[in-house]
């Protein structure tokens, strides 16, 4: 027996059965292939389920792109919540300030008619739960130009707004001041609490006012908004002056506050360093300005004082800075002449003067050198009383205590009795000045030897000061 027929024997009783087993097999082998292929390739597959979720996780940078966008709608959200607070805020600024204003108003009314016993006119608005102050009191403007004594002023942080720094210089110095100077721009309101808190302390408030903006720096000439024709105005043509209405309302204000003060207006005007100056060392315009410009604005101001009635209340202060450091052009009288509006426009002259760290060689530290130039044009120009407006001396090289003795040596001396007073820079900046940038302390009190000299100098013989102890 052959071995195929043995093997057939073992599985099939036939070879027609045999056949029909392998077909069968074959369509089950079949039929389990495509069962697989369909399963493989259904959706419910746990590995295409897997798959496709690993295919549909966020890349990197899909994160990062998804992140910023969320980031930046976040960040117009803020915006438009910030521009929209900004714009709440400007409006109560200027609601406060109004307020302010006539509150400032309204106890200036109170505080002159209390003074001359007439009634005062009702406020616009009455400030609610504020009691009637206790009645400042000043003295006439007739007086304040002619003192029994000469006036000693400084200028601190924030007086007349905060007197502490002022008072702790007084403190050291051991005598009380009788001036407060401070500065303030046009793009400010008249501040009617100043005054009144540097009269509550018998002092005699004196503005800086400069026809600038308040942050505007020093060394910042050109200002477009505040040139010296604009502020005139053309009345041939009918052109009133750009800031006619501010000037009027500031004017209004000093009136209904009732109290005096002096208005230094756009201070050293014969140098080459602020935006109300005329030209430079070399005849150039300075922002924009003319030559004669400068005296028809300060008329200008003054005239619209006068029809408000605030010239009686006003001591105006013309202050040109000391003729040493200036360009050549601008040291002549006939220069410093066709600056000065007249003295029907002016109270009081005045200049500002330090002994700087630049020294000349022929600088003998001294009063005579610092001022004597610059007071003998004063006293060609007019015979008006003179006030020191703004005095400072730096540490630099070691002269500060020996310049001070001889400056209150000056002030004792009888050609010297025109000069009324004086007020003293007391600030450690840096700034421009005369247009250099430096940094100085002009402070009374910068060093022991400085400030003795200081306290000695008010109180040496033949001194015309009349002192309060602070």
């Amino acid at each position: 027996m052959s071995i195929t027929n043995r093997t057939r024997s073992w599985w099939a009783l036939s070879s027609a059965r045999a056949r029909l087993t392998a077909v069968g097999a074959a369509a089950i082998v079949l039929a389990l292939l495509a069962t697989s292929v369909i399963v493989w390739n259904s959706p419910a597959n746990p590995v295409n389920q897997a798959i496709a979720s690993i295919s549909n996780q966020p890349t990197a940078m899909d994160k990062v792109v998804k992140e910023r966008n969320s980031l930046l709608s976040q960040v117009v959200a803020l915006q438009k919540q910030l521009d929209g607070s900004k714009g709440n805020l400007t409006a109560t600024k200027v609601q406060l300030a109004e307020i302010q204003q006539q509150l400032w108003s309204a106890q200036g009314q109170l505080d002159a008619a209390a003074a001359s016993g007439k009634p005062a006119k009702a406020p616009t608005r009455k400030p609610s739960g504020s009691a009637v102050a206790a009645v400042v009191s000043a003295p006439s403007k007739a007086q304040i130009l002619n003192p029994t004594s000469p006036y000693f002023g400084l200028y601190t942080e924030q007086a007349p707004f905060n007197f502490a720094s002022y008072d702790a210089t007084a403190a050291r110095i051991g005598s009380a001041p009788n001036v407060v100077g401070y500065f303030g721009g046009w793009d400010q309101t008249y501040r009617g609490d100043a005054v009144t808190s540097a009269w509550k302390r018998n002092s005699l408030p004196i503005l800086t006012w400069e026809s600038r903006p308040i942050g505007s720096g020093n060394g910042q000439l050109e200002e477009p908004d505040y040139t010296l024709p604009q502020i005139i105005g053309d009345t041939a043509a009918g052109v009133a002056g750009r800031y006619d209405a501010y000037l009027h309302q500031y004017a209004r204000d000093v009136v209904a506050t009732g109290l005096p003060l002096g208005i230094r207006l756009d201070h050293e005007m014969n140098g080459i360093w602020y935006p109300w100056s005329e030209v430079d060392g070399n005849g150039n315009p300075i922002n924009g300005n003319r030559v004669g410009d400068y005296a028809k604005m300060w008329q200008h101001v003054h005239d619209v004082f006068e029809q408000e009635g605030a010239n009686s209340l006003v001591v105006w202060i013309w202050a040109p800075n000391i003729v040493n450091n200036l360009p050549a052009s601008h040291k002549t009288s006939a220069y410093l002449n066709g600056l000065y509006p007249g003295d029907q426009y002016v109270d009081l002259v005045g200049l500002s003067g330090y002994l700087r760290p630049a020294y000349k060689q022929d600088n003998d530290f001294t009063f005579d050198y610092t001022f004597g130039s610059s007071l003998k044009e004063l006293r060609k120009i007019t015979a008006k009383q003179i006030f020191l407006a703004e005095v400072g001396a730096s540490e630099t090289g070691g002269h500060k205590a020996g310049w001070i003795t001889s400056f209150f040596t000056a002030l004792a001396k009888p050609e010297n009795r025109d000069i009324i007073g004086f007020s003293w820079f007391n600030l450690a900046v840096t700034t421009y000045t005369e247009g250099e940038l430096a940094t100085n302390d002009w402070r009374i009190e910068s060093r022991p030897d400085s400030l003795a000299a200081f306290a000695a100098g008010l109180t040496m013989p033949g001194s015309r000061f009349v002192l309060t102890p602070n």
